[in-house]
C-alpha cells in the first residue's frame, strides 16, 4: 500500500470541504431564490427544488461510475483535479441566472463533471489499511459536515441581503501495476454494479446502503421548505440549523468514530446502532411542534453519522485495490440515484401535506416516509451481515470482456 502521507489525506479532506461547502451554501436561500425568479409560493417552489436535485442527480448517476473507472486507469490525481475544478462553473451560474432555466443548466454542469467524491474514496481507500478504513471515510464524511457548518452558515448570513448574496502537487496513491484497462462497457451504472455481482456481501450491502441514502435526502431537500413552512424560520435560521447539524456530524465522524466504532465493537455494530438513532431523528423532526425540538432531535445524529463511514468501510474490505474506484463509483452512482428518486418524493410529499387547502395537513409526513425506508435498509444490511464474505481478489480478465 503507497504511503501517501497525512499531506495528501489533508488535500483530499480540503477538497471534500469545498465541494459541500458550495452545496450547502445555496440551501438557506435556495426556496426564496425559486420563488423569486418563478413567482410561485413555498408548496410550489418546494417542487422546482426537488426539479434541480433531481437533475443534478441524474447527470452525475451516469457520469460518476466514469470518474470511477477512469481513476483506477489513470490514477486518482488527475481525475479528482478535473472534477473540482468543474464545481466553478456551475457556482458562476447559480450566482448570475436570470431565470430558473439558468439553475437548470447549471446544476446539469455540476452533475456531469462534479462527482469528485468518487475518486476521494477511492483515494482514501488506496493510503488505508481495510481496518481503518471507516475510521478515515469517517473524516471525509466530517469534511462534508463542516461544508454543512460553514456553507448553510455563508448561505444564511448572506441570504439576509437577499437570496443572490450568497492546488497544490498531490502525490499519485494507485502505483501502475496495480491499475487496470479502462472498459467503457464497465464505466456505466449497470456495468459497475453487474461487476459488484462477483461480491454478493457487497451488492447486498450496497443495497442497503442505496435505501439509506434515499431517506437521507429527506434532509437537504426538505429540511429548508419544511422549517419555513412550520416554524417561520428565517434563511438565518434555516442556514442555523443546517450548520449545527453539520457540526455534530463533523464531531462525530472525524473525531468520533475513532473512538465510537471501537466502543460499538466494530464497523457492523456502529452501522446499525446509526441507523436506529435515524429512525429516532426522522420520528422526531416529524413530530416538532417547536422549533428547538429540531436542534434537540439532531442531536441523534452523533450515532446517526457513523452508518455511511461504516458501511462503505464494510463494502470495501471485500474489493481488490484495482477496482476500488468501481466500487466507489457505484457508491456515487447510487448515491446519485437516490438523488433522483429523494428529493422529488419527498419535496412531493411535503408538497402535498403542507397545502393548508389539503385534505390532511401534516408538513412532516416525508421524514416519515424516511423513517419507513431506514427500516427497510436496516433488514437489508442485517441480510447481508449474515453471509459469509467472499475471498478478496482482484476481478478477472474473463469477468470484464463478459462486462
Amino acid at each position: 500500500m503507497p504511503k501517501a502521507g497525512r499531506g495528501a489525506l489533508l488535500f483530499i479532506f480540503i477538497l471534500v470541504l469545498i465541494d459541500s461547502i458550495g452545496f450547502g451554501i445555496i440551501l438557506p436561500v435556495l426556496p426564496r431564490l425559486i420563488m423569486q425568479l418563478t413567482g410561485v409560493g413555498i408548496d410550489r417552489a418546494a417542487r422546482y427544488g426537488g426539479g434541480l436535485a433531481f437533475v443534478y442527480a441524474l447527470m452525475q448517476f451516469f457520469c460518476a461510475p466514469v470518474l470511477g473507472n477512469l481513476s483506477d486507469a489513470l490514477g486518482r490525481r488527475s481525475v479528482l483535479l478535473y472534477a473540482v475544478l468543474s464545481l466553478g462553473v456551475d457556482y458562476l451560474i447559480m450566482g448570475f441566472a436570470p431565470t430558473i432555466g439558468w439553475l437548470f443548466l447549471g446544476r446539469t454542469i455540476a452533475g456531469a463533471a462534479g462527482a469528485s467524491f468518487t475518486p476521494a474514496y477511492a483515494y482514501v481507500a488506496d493510503i488505508t489499511e481495510p481496518g481503518r478504513r471507516a475510521q478515515n471515510f469517517g473524516l471525509m464524511s466530517a469534511a462534508f459536515g463542516l461544508g454543512f457548518i460553514l456553507g448553510p452558515a455563508i448561505g444564511g448570513l448572506l441570504g439576509s441581503f437577499g437570496p443572490r448574496a450568497p492546488f497544490f502537487a498531490l502525490p499519485e496513491s494507485l502505483p501502475l501495476e496495480k491499475r487496470r484497462p479502462f472498459h467503457w462497457a464497465r464505466a456505466n451504472p449497470l456495468g459497475t454494479l453487474n461487476q459488484m455481482r462477483q461480491y454478493p456481501v457487497v451488492l447486498l450491502t450496497l443495497a442497503a446502503l442505496f435505501l439509506w441514502q434515499i431517506a437521507h435526502q429527506v434532509l437537504p431537500s426538505t429540511w429548508a421548505f419544511y422549517t419555513i413552512a412550520k416554524f417561520h424560520w428565517t434563511s438565518a435560521q434555516v442556514g442555523a440549523s443546517l450548520a449545527f447539524v453539520g457540526l455534530l456530524m463533523a464531531l462525530s465522524q472525524g473525531v468520533l468514530t475513532r473512538v465510537l466504532i471501537p466502543w460499538l465493537g466494530g464497523d457492523r455494530r456502529a452501522a446499525l446502532v446509526g441507523m436506529g438513532a435515524a429512525l429516532l431523528a426522522y420520528v422526531g423532526y416529524a413530530l416538532a411542534t417547536q422549533g428547538w425540538m429540531m436542534y434537540a432531535v439532531g442531536l441523534t445524529t452523533f450515532f446517526f453519522a457513523l452508518t455511511y463511514p461504516s458501511m462503505n468501510a464494510l463494502a470495501s474490505q471485500q474489493i481488490p485495490a484495482n477496482a476500488q474506484g468501481e466500487l466507489q463509483g457505484a457508491v456515487a452512482s447510487l448515491y446519485s440515484l437516490s438523488s433522483i428518486i429523494g428529493p422529488p418524493l419527498f419535496t412531493q410529499i411535503f408538497s402535498r401535506f403542507s397545502d393548508p387547502a389539503g385534505a390532511v395537513y401534516f408538513p412532516g409526513a416525508a421524514f416519515l416516509a424516511a423513517a419507513a425506508l431506514t427500516v427497510g435498509c436496516a433488514l437489508l444490511f442485517m441480510r447481508a451481515m449474515r453471509l459469509t464474505p467472499q475471498p478478496l481478489a482482484a476481478p478477472s480478465p474473463a469477468a470484464a470482456s463478459e462486462v
